[in-house]
């Protein structure tokens, strides 16, 4: 076993973890651990764009921007945090633009900038272009341009290490902390994957960067690798987790596949269509149609095909039409999209439209942050020396609903805040002892999986756990649908307990690690259907149908959970809610599984200058 030791130690290689690792490298002695080659992180799947109100192309300006992400998060939104976000974006693009970054250009030398959905100007006026791109290619870009820059700043990388714990001096799961007693993040540990070695990594301060969880969905955008590590290490600390019940479902992922084609496509003029041909979004947003913020198009198009005008011979998609575009135009602003179609489902989209479904893509919820990106352990205390930005933290600039081009934007706003904030605390702290038996129980429960003769395999679990998601906790949700995900969900983390691996080796034993992410998988799927049983309103990307308007008197407020140890005498009970939904304790949900139970809370939006209104568009 190693040790190591640095100021700064953040998890996650993706965009956030490298903004990241760049601000903090300039005051601390920094460290990065993934378990992927940096390059390879899901932000280089990211197509459409990042943005900022440059006004390059047309009017606009920061306040609308705010007001855009407010209204398209379903007032769900903390106004504070978009504020910061959409003040700040100028400042993020030319960052990237300093390091290098290719953005596409107009034909006088500046910034060019798309349309994208949700992003208007004047307040709702019209569609405005806001979206900074190079081609459709803008995440790949985004982190080459931060990994060169990394290595230029001799930032330290540990590739393929798997960070198995969080290291703090109280556990929160367990302990009780006395009033006015701090809690601080030690460090972490992590499993080296060539050697099968276990490494402390000790820490002043913990940065994670870890992204999302769309993988507990089987047709998901996301990569292999998005098992939601970061959210699930947290929930198991006892730090809880925030509006995990929103998910968004990206419109337009090739059907039946979930491989993602850009919103930059409808950007540049695409056409939604169902099988008679029509352009259905006139019917639904009859403003900005299929600009539309992605929950909107979602379900318009899930709609549209359980009202029996689905195209194709199961009638169980729609069409995505870029015929009436040039091809030089799309071979210049979407050359990666159309090569997808043509690779993956042999229609060439220069002559024939493309079909498309919604595709599990992002997690609005995520680890609590204040704007400092500061870890919440509950609504008023942090966790010292713990921060989180990107995917991983809800902090929330994306409420119910995130507005596309808006995620590149939260990893370099709030990475760089993440970096600077943890170099500035690292300043002052001390190191704190790990303590002695902290690693113990990680390590017998990686060998008792690795070891085991026989058992459960790890794709049958995963597989069981992604049909049930899409099934029943997709675009549409109603009780009875929820209620029997998480019966299923609890059936199969009783499975997992007896999961073994083919791969008995130590070496690049990639079979043990997939293993321990089905956990992480389990976790956080049954917050989500927690989270989404609670919430009887429809809202962003959480759609009941049993209760399909949304409710600002009772649920105008942030879902909280909380991981705690089941108690003498605790009765496994239904979800419940008392009539006073402001009580932190007015959601309280127990189930008697492997010693925990889980218990949901409420924490107030922050709402500055826009006061919640219908929504429409």
């Amino acid at each position: 076993m190693q040790t190591h030791s640095f100021d700064v130690v953040i998890v996650g290689a993706g965009g956030a973890g490298m903004r990241a690792a760049l601000e903090a490298s300039n005051e601390a002695s920094t460290a990065v651990i993934s378990k992927l080659y940096p390059t390879r992180s899901h932000t280089g799947a990211a197509q459409g764009g990042m943005c900022a109100a440059l006004a390059n192309v047309e009017d606009d300006n920061w306040e609308w921007h705010t007001f855009d992400t407010v209204k398209g998060g379903d007032y769900l939104v903390d106004q504070d945090a978009a504020e910061v976000m959409a003040k700040e974006a100028i400042d993020a693009v030319m960052d990237l633009e300093h390091m290098g970054l290719p953005f596409n250009r107009t034909p006088d030398g500046k910034i060019d900038q798309r349309r994208f959905g949700g992003h208007t100007r004047n307040h709702g006026e019209a569609a405005v272009r806001r979206a900074c791109y190079a081609a459709d290619r803008t995440g790949h870009m985004i982190l080459q341009t931060l990994y060169q820059n990394c290595v230029k700043q001799q930032v330290e990388f540990f590739n393929e290490f798997y960070v198995l714990d969080l290291l703090v001096d109280h556990d929160l799961s367990r302990d009780t902390i006395p009033e006015g007693e701090a809690v601080n993040a030690v460090g972490v540990v992590a499993y080296d994957l060539a050697s099968g070695e276990i490494h402390i990594f000790q820490a002043k301060s913990v940065v994670f960067a870890t992204g999302g969880a769309g993988k507990i969905f089987k047709t998901t955008s996301n990569a292999h690798t998005l098992t939601g590590d970061g959210m699930a290490l947290a929930l198991r600390r006892g730090i809880p987790l925030e509006d995990m019940e929103f998910f968004q479902f990206h419109p337009t992922g090739l059907a039946g596949l979930g491989i993602l084609l850009s919103e930059a496509a409808r950007g540049e003029g695409a056409i939604l269509r169902n099988g008679n041909g029509e352009r259905f979004m006139e019917r639904y947003a009859p403003t900005i149609k299929d600009l539309a913020p992605r929950d909107i198009v979602a379900r318009s198009m899930a709609n549209e095909v359980r009202e029996g005008r689905g195209a194709g011979p199961n009638k169980d998609y729609v069409l995505l039409d870029l015929t009436h575009l040039e091809p030089a135009h799309i071979d210049a602003k979407l050359p990666d999209i159309t090569e997808f179609a043509r690779t993956y489902l042999g229609v060439e989209p220069y002559t024939e439209p493309v079909p498309v479904y919604p595709t599990a893509h992002y997690a609005m919820g995520g680890i609590p942050t204040n704007i400092n990106t500061e870890v919440l352990r509950d609504n008023e205390h942090v966790v010292r020396g713990l921060f989180a930005a990107g995917e991983v933290a809800c902090v929330s600039v994306h409420g119910s609903n995130r507005l596309g081009t808006n995620s590149l934007l939260d990893i370099n706003v709030f990475g760089k805040r993440a970096g600077r904030a943890a170099a500035e605390y690292a300043k002052t702290a001390q190191f704190i002892d790990v303590p002695g038996d902290a690693v113990d129980a990680t390590v017998a429960k990686l060998e008792d999986m690795r070891t085991r003769p026989d058992g459960e395999r790890v794709a049958d679990v995963r597989r069981s756990l992604q049909e049930i998601m899409d099934r029943n906790a997709q675009v549409f949700r109603t009780h009875e649908s929820l209620t029997e995900a998480l019966d299923t969900i609890r059936q199969l983390q009783e499975r997992y307990t007896r999961v073994s691996v083919q791969d008995k080796g130590k070496l690049f034993n990639t079979d043990l690690l997939e293993a321990l992410e089905l956990g992480f998988l389990l976790d956080l799927a049954e917050v989500v259907v927690v989270g989404a049983l609670n919430r009887r309103e429809s809202r962003g990307g959480h759609f009941r149908e049993d209760f399909p308007d949304r409710d600002d008197a009772h649920y105008m407020q942030h879902t909280m959970v909380y991981r705690r140890p089941l108690a003498a005498g605790d009765a496994t009970t239904d979800l419940v809610a008392t009539d006073d939904l402001t009580d932190a304790n007015a959601f309280d949900f127990v189930e008697a599984f492997d010693g925990y139970k889980l218990e949901l809370g409420a924490k107030p939006v922050t709402v500055t200058r826009y006061e919640p209104m219908e929504r429409k568009y």
